[in-house]
């Protein structure tokens, strides 16, 4: 018998019905919300290959149909944790098994590891954000063809969404991809990335007289009131776009996701740095992309495709963006000493259009590394007027450059730290300035100060 004395749960017992199947009875003396954590493979599953994509289990408790767990990470036993949701104090019974009907058809036997049922009570501070995370419903078509499964959720407490909302918990999840929306060559050079990172529901901080909101991004990016089911606090929700917007009804038949929450606080980094904090994100969003014919060595900007995401070097940094849009040009020494400079903005879309912290990436010849990057400059653009409207004096301010990413052999993030510091006012005329340039007495990879 093991026991967790903190979260007062006991793993009674994890009997075997079959290769693929698992059974774990538990007990728990107070109520609280149930957290599995799983740690399991699939012979033969890789995400990249069409047929053996993944293991799909059926998860239940107490002989309720509770989610599907998607074993996206392909033979190697990996660690899953799921909400299975709100228990009472006493004996409670989880079943695990492959659903043969949603698995990928030449996918092989899954391997256990470690099973685990924490029951996390209302005086924990954990409650607070895994209580009210939200419980998926699939998007019709989507697991039939492995495309756009959550891989990760997180919850942010007491920040500003891009609703205008100030939300005690906001809560977003990475999706390997998007069917619709934005194409995977402008993902790459204006996010940095060909996952889809979706704000799905937040609860407001409720002004002086006034209740708490809950809002939701319902399509075409509009924040709406939830105002559907939920079980317990959940709130349930149905991914309802291409773009994986979410609405708060849909069909009952739907299957479920429920990935357990991780809090984080985003100050001073980009949201794609949940993504460094799990490297595998990219591993798996590389092999949907080339399971669905994305990537071409030939590439053309515009495309809709990019080239192996292995020959993309991605810069992340801050600033303040106003009525404006802003590329990078990333310097790489290719063949002699001489600098060749490569631009995110291969097409004129393919600009930043946001401030805070952000990515952008550019493709590279085959052959270069991040070690052959020397320099790093910075282009801005005034925002078109809009129709009816003169055109805005758009300012953009570079504050700092903090991170270089390139995928390793095995798409796994590579991440040189950056420490570029300074207030940098780029006229938004299209023209280069240089933030730093390498010293050959130095570290090319060095920041220097901005020089004009």
């Amino acid at each position: 018998m093991t026991i967790v004395p903190l979260l007062v749960t006991f793993v009674l017992s994890q009997n075997v019905r079959n290769a693929d199947t698992r059974l774990i009875d538990f007990s728990t003396n107070v109520a609280g919300e149930a957290v599995a954590t799983i740690a399991a493979g699939c012979a033969q599953c890789d995400w990249g290959v069409e047929g053996r994509e993944a293991v799909l289990l059926k998860v239940t408790i107490d002989g309720q149909y509770s989610q599907h767990l998607p074993l996206t990470r392909g033979e190697a036993v990996a660690t899953y944790r799921i909400v299975l949701g709100p228990v009472s104090a006493g004996d409670h019974h989880v079943t695990i098994a492959r659903d043969a009907a949603l698995s990928a058809m030449r996918a092989g036997e899954v391997t256990y590891g470690a099973l685990n049922v924490d029951v996390i009570p209302p005086r924990e501070k954990e409650y607070a954000w895994i209580s009210r995370a939200p419980i998926l419903r699939a998007r019709p078509g989507t697991v039939e063809k492995f495309s756009d499964f959550p891989l990760v959720m997180y919850a942010e407490q007491h920040v500003s969404g891009e609703s205008g909302s100030r939300y005690q918990l906001q809560y977003t999840v990475i999706f390997t991809n998007e069917d619709g929306g934005t194409p995977t060559d402008r993902l790459m050079a204006t996010w940095g990335r060909t996952t889809d990172i979706e704000f799905i529901y937040g609860l407001t901080e409720a002004a002086k007289g006034e209740t708490a909101r809950e809002e939701i991004q319902a399509a075409g990016h509009k924040w709406i009131p939830f105002q559907g089911p939920r079980e317990g606090t959940h709130p349930v929700l149905w991914v309802a776009t291409e773009n994986n917007m979410v609405a708060d009804h849909g069909p009952d038949d739907a299957i479920r996701f429920a990935p357990a929450p991780v809090l984080v606080s985003l100050a001073g980094s980009s949201r794609e740095r949940v993504m460094d904090d799990n490297p595998w994100t990219y591993a798996v969003t590389s092999a949907e992309m080339a399971r669905e014919h994305r990537i071409d060595p030939a590439a053309a900007p515009g495309s809709g495709k990019i080239v192996d995401p292995r020959r993309y070097i991605t810069i992340e940094a801050c600033g303040q963006v106003k009525d404006a849009t802003l590329a990078f040009d990333i310097g790489v020494h290719q063949g002699g000493r001489d600098v060749v400079w490569l631009p995110t903005d291969i097409d004129p879309k393919f600009r930043i259009a946001r401030g805070g912290c952000f990515r952008g990436g550019a493709p590279v010849p085959a052959g270069v590394t991040a070690a052959d990057v020397a320099g790093l400059r910075i282009r801005a653009y005034t925002r078109p007027a809009r129709e009816g409207e003169t055109a805005p004096s758009g300012s953009v301010v570079l504050e700092r450059v903090t991170k270089l990413i390139m995928m390793d052999k095995s798409f796994v993030p590579a991440i040189q730290p950056m420490s570029w510091k300074g207030s940098l006012a780029v006229k938004t005329d299209g023209s280069a300035v240089l933030v730093f340039i390498e010293n050959p007495r130095l570290d090319p990879l060095q920041p220097r100060p901005a020089i004009h």
